[in-house]
């Protein structure tokens, strides 16, 4: 996406990662090499990550995150069938709360709210 659109839909661009951002994204990273990336750091978990496109490639702000175990036997295709498990359930729950305005962004953060209303925010990147 060029950055002109990017700022035309800022906070109304989501994206999902097969890693835990920001962990494992940027420029090139994508598919089996992340995966691939996650096995050889030694890393214990891995999973997903819904967050906003920004101009920064996997550097918008954090959505939601789901998290599935790195297993030793693990190669990037099972580990990658793992993730994508959680990406199918993640990624249509981020999409539903955006729909229900059930968070908004403010600044470099994402607050949920509850149903009560209060605002829960995201750690800043």
């Amino acid at each position: 996406l060029s950055a002109e659109f990017v700022a035309a839909f800022a906070g109304r661009i989501m994206n999902i990662h097969p890693a835990l951002l920001p962990a494992f994204g940027g420029k090139g990273m994508y598919g089996e090499r992340v995966h691939r990336a996650v096995l050889a750091s030694g890393a214990r978990e891995s999973g997903c990550t819904v967050h906003f496109v920004t101009a920064e490639p996997d550097g918008g702000p954090i959505i939601t995150r789901a998290t599935v175990p790195v297993e030793p036997q693990d190669t990037p295709a099972t580990l990658a069938a793992r993730v994508a498990r959680e990406e199918h359930r993640l990624y249509p729950l981020a999409v539903r709360w955006f729909a229900e305005g059930r968070f908004r962004l403010e600044g470099d953060r994402v607050a949920i709210l509850s149903p009560e209303g209060a605002a829960f925010a995201s750690e800043p990147r």
